[in-house]
């Protein structure tokens, strides 16, 4: 009679440890009375057999938080791991910050040797977070993004967009032979257009310290080459900030979103400056609808000309008329 080899005796027992693992596996999740499916009722912290109802376990731990949350943006206000990520931030706010005030927790002065300490702290936390010259640039363009953004008024999710953009740009080596005022400036002004709520060029080289025409330069640079898709300005986008801008009613907005559609119907708009045709629009809404403002009023919340307001308003009220006799 031959004996099994050693190898296949190693596999037997191998095979049999498998079989009990599997049958503890079983046995865990499964009712010892009737062998049904265990379920969990997190609401009374028991273990029940979902066929028998056999109560297996009882006053099992919760282990989530003690309070309720009933979306998703109450339960982040109430998370208790710190500020969420953010491209805003170079190192994506997950470093630490030591503030700059001299004083501790309960808001009492430091004494000298303690601001002296805390001084160095400062200087060698400042010198961890930006390592290298990629990091030192990354955040000097982030609070470039950030506060031209903050004086344009845009939302948070343009800035988040921008900063995408721009980390783009330099994990793409698009920033040689340029300045980073420069390609910030791209990037705010490219991811206001894409978030719907665009900001002429004029108004953008009003925040920044560069000129307006490298920045037009540099936005087309940055667009054609991260294939950005930034669709062509709606002039109806403008619309609703100057009216607001303006003091204006929801009757008189609604008239000049009237007149540019009106516009693009008959073409109109072809080759026009966008928020030419918006600031027109809305000064002829407001005559429209017998509310006073000015051309000068206009021309100042727009940023543009009072001849580019006086020659779009005729060609938006031919355009209306001719709709109208059609």
């Amino acid at each position: 009679m031959t004996n099994a080899s050693p190898t296949t005796r190693v596999r037997r027992t191998g095979d049999r440890t498998h079989e009990r693992e599997n049958e503890s596996e079983r046995d865990r999740f499964s009712c010892p009375e009737c062998s049904g499916r265990l379920v969990s009722d997190d609401e009374h912290g028991e273990t029940v057999c979902d066929d028998c109802g056999l109560v297996v376990a009882e006053d099992s731990v919760d282990r989530g938080p003690e309070w309720r949350a009933f979306d998703a943006s109450e339960k982040n206000k109430k998370s208790r791991v710190g500020a969420p990520t953010t491209n805003t931030m170079h190192d994506k706010g997950l470093s630490t910050n030591i503030d700059w005030r001299n004083k501790d927790a309960y808001g009492n002065a430091l004494g000298s040797r303690q601001r002296e300490k805390m001084q160095r702290l400062r200087k060698w936390n400042e010198r961890f977070r930006t390592r290298d010259s990629k990091e030192r640039n990354l955040k000097q363009a982030l609070g470039e993004i950030d506060r031209m953004a903050s004086a344009l008024g845009l939302p948070t999710n343009v800035r988040e967009t921008a900063s995408v953009i721009y980390r783009r740009a330099l994990e793409e080596d698009l920033l040689p032979g340029r300045s980073i005022e420069g390609v910030s400036t791209s990037c705010v002004y490219a991811a206001a257009r894409q978030a719907g709520v665009p900001r002429s060029l004029d108004e953008i080289a009003d925040v920044s310290r560069v000129e307006k025409n490298e920045i037009a330069r540099t936005y087309r640079y940055v667009v054609r080459e991260l294939g950005l898709e930034v669709q062509p300005a709606d002039p109806e986008s403008y619309v609703p900030r100057f009216a607001s801008g303006l003091g204006l009613s929801d009757e008189a907005e609604h008239r000049a979103r009237s007149l540019l559609k009106n516009a693009k119907e008959k073409g109109v708009h072809s080759g026009k400056s966008p928020v030419g045709l918006a600031a027109a629009a809305v000064y002829a809404a407001a005559l429209l609808t017998n509310e006073k403002t000015t051309q000068a009023a206009v021309s100042e919340v727009a940023d543009i000309s009072e001849v580019t307001i006086r020659n779009r308003y005729h060609e938006l009220l031919e355009a209306e008329e001719t709709v109208g006799l059609a």
